[in-house]
């Protein structure tokens, strides 16, 4: 059997609308993953789960007011509840519930058993009640005794101190862990019970029958019975532990060779045996883990590790995972099919009946994901750019118009080429609701501007019109906007805006630079630099040069035939730009721009107010910044 289905009404962040639950998440086999940013709801549904089933750690915890949902008009709801579908039970698990179990069809007409239980808390004069029922009516009955047993799940805690808990004393996690495995059904006929017995019974010989035991012994016994009364009398006696096999395993430790073992390794230690309690075939009861903030303490790579056991685990012993991170690394490592995406009090599926993602781009995107990619879906916003020219100068000019992508959760993606929707429609659910997510996708609308035979530059305006519409078309769905460049490309685009100064100067650094094995710029190199730029547009106006044909030049004849790296090129134009906002200072210098953090250093607020201002009021930049203001919800569309 496996949980199918969590629904809640009014618990914490989740509301409840009319009859219906506020959420209602779908769970399958294997590893579900809850991801998503801080306080997003993953603790909520971890907590809930718990709540219902109880844990085989048999942690207590206590229904309190913050436990009921606050509307918005700050009216706090008086009852909540919380309810488990469980589906796809053996014979053997459904004869431990038939009281409960409820029969249905699935697609193909088969009759199948499933069980539906309860949990519900409400208020009356200020004291908190609470019932758990299973059945098969509304109401259902209650549940206790073997059968409440077995639906216990296996609970790991974020932040654990794992070496108190693998530490030995009475009623130790490392006791009851061992305690609860079949191995030791035979509880006082295990053999462990025979092993301390002939320990205890070596140890007492060794105080009752040597000198040095007898000295020992005796003096013990002799203390103690001047303590006593004239008529008690009481024997005493060493040994290691009393013969119940409970107190044996609360004497037991669980550590490793090593002498201090780090809070990473001593954690592992602590899933290791904490996971001997999914193994419970004999008693066919639930095989499911809970498993919050899988990577508390973990280094990347263990992480990783430790998400390639428990995605593998399932294949040998059909144990069910539900775990909450908002660790990138894991969530590049997380098979996105696994992947419940928790935002703004709601739950997406992220499998491929849920999406508009082809199936066949699953893999794609899976392979796609790596660290720095999957942050994607801890943003509050997203913004897609088909190459590193656009990656280098998205967020400089974001940070001049006073958009900052890091400031408003904003996360940049790029994806190499032009595949767009084999990343976006991972956000565009199946059934249309709104992820909350808004993706902007920047890109060229790749209309060549060429020269015809009468050597006249055509603009092929129509062509570029109807080719944005088709994109637009094409990209655009509920979440998703597309924001096409107007002529041609990115690099064109900006030749013919109100920066293409700075645009034709980064062109020309990052051709004396491309060469190079590192960023440096020489002052007679700038110098050179500048004296080029200026008699360039010195000409251009004094002959009254169209600005097409000036941006041509840049981009076609300066750029493009001259083999200059547009990643280097945009490096430059966004470097150009930050300097051009700074104070005036002798230890920043443009020679040094390259080799100095320029987010660090001080601006001079009059620069950047004109500069934002040049962007702002050029027309053809507008789509760049449509784009950065959709995804940081701060105008466009918003």
């Amino acid at each position: 059997m496996i949980l199918t289905k969590l629904n809640l009404w009014n618990f914490r962040k989740f509301s409840a609308k009319q009859e219906a639950p506020g959420v209602e998440i779908n769970f399958h086999k294997g590893v579900n993953a809850l991801i998503g940013e801080n306080n997003s709801g993953k603790t909520a549904i971890i907590d809930a789960i718990k709540i219902i089933l109880q844990t085989q750690s048999n942690e207590y915890y206590r229904i309190t007011e913050d436990d009921f949902h606050i509307n918005e008009d700050g009216s706090i709801a008086t009852e909540f509840k919380i309810e488990c579908i469980f589906e796809e039970f053996t014979d053997d698990e459904a004869k431990n519930f038939i009281e409960w179990l409820q029969l249905k069809k699935d697609s193909d007409g088969k009759v199948k058993y499933f069980l539906n239980v309860q949990f519900n808390a409400w208020k009356e004069k200020n004291k908190i009640f609470t019932e758990f029922r299973a059945g098969m009516n509304e109401d259902g009955y209650r549940m206790d005794g073997k059968a409440r047993e077995l639906l216990k799940c296996t609970y790991l805690k974020p932040l654990r101190d794992a070496e108190h808990e693998m530490r030995s004393g009475r009623n130790s996690r490392i006791s009851q862990i061992l305690y609860n495995h079949s191995v030791f059904n035979s509880k006082e006929e295990h053999e462990l019970v025979g092993i301390i017995k002939e320990a205890n019974e070596k140890i007492e010989n060794y105080f009752t029958n040597t000198d040095e035991g007898k000295k020992v012994l005796g003096k013990i016994e002799s203390n103690f019975n001047e303590f006593l009364s004239l008529s008690t009398k009481e024997d005493t006696r060493l040994r290691t532990s009393n013969m119940r096999l409970k107190s044996i395993l609360e004497s037991l430790s669980l550590d490793t060779s090593e002498t201090r073992p780090g809070l990473g390794v001593q954690n592992l230690l602590f899933i290791a045996a904490e996971l001997l309690l999914l193994n419970r075939d004999e008693n066919n009861g639930l095989k499911l883990a809970l498993i919050e903030e899988i990577e508390a303490h973990l280094h990347p790579q263990a992480q990783l590790r430790l998400i390639d056991y428990i995605q593998k685990e399932y294949n040998d012993s059909g144990v069910q995972f539900i775990i909450s991170t908002h660790s990138t690394a894991l969530a590049s490592k997380i098979n996105v099919k696994n992947a419940l995406l928790c935002k703004d009090d709601k739950i997406f599926s992220l499998a491929p009946d849920s999406t508009k993602l082809d199936k066949g781009d699953y893999l794609f995107l899976q392979r796609f994901l790596d660290t720095s990619k999957a942050n994607l879906f801890f943003a509050q916003g997203v913004i897609m750019v088909e190459g590193d020219a656009e990656n280098l100068l998205i967020p400089a000019i974001a940070d001049i118009i006073d958009l900052p992508l890091s400031k408003y959760g904003v996360s940049i993606v790029n994806v190499g080429s032009t595949a767009f929707l084999r990343y976006s429609n991972i956000f565009n659910q199946s059934n249309g609701s709104d992820i909350g997510i808004p993706v902007s996708i920047i890109t060229d609308c790749d209309v060549k501007i060429e020269y015809d035979k009468d050597g006249k530059l055509n603009k092929k305006e129509d062509d570029t019109k109807n080719e944005i519409e088709r994109l637009e078309k094409y990209y655009n769905s509920s979440c998703v906007k597309a924001f096409i460049a107007p002529n041609w490309t990115l690099e064109y685009t900006i030749a013919l805006s109100k920066i293409k100064k700075e645009l034709y100067k980064a062109v020309l650094f990052a051709q004396k630079i491309q060469n190079s094995d590192k960023y440096a710029l020489t002052e007679k190199k700038i110098q050179e630099v500048d004296k080029a730029v200026k008699s360039k547009f010195d000409t251009w106006e004094e002959l009254e040069t169209d600005k097409y044909e000036a941006a041509y030049e840049i981009y076609q004849k300066t750029l493009l035939d001259n083999n200059i790296s547009k990643a280097i090129t945009a490096q430059c134009l966004a470097s150009i730009l930050q300097y051009s906002i700074l104070k005036d200072s002798e230890d920043v210098t443009e020679e040094t721009m390259f080799d100095l953090d320029l987010y660090q250093i001080e601006v001079d607020d009059e620069k950047k107010s004109k500069l934002k201002e040049k962007i702002l009021n050029s027309e053809k930049l507008a789509y760049i910044v449509k784009a950065i203001q959709y995804a940081t919800r701060c105008g466009y569309g918003n």
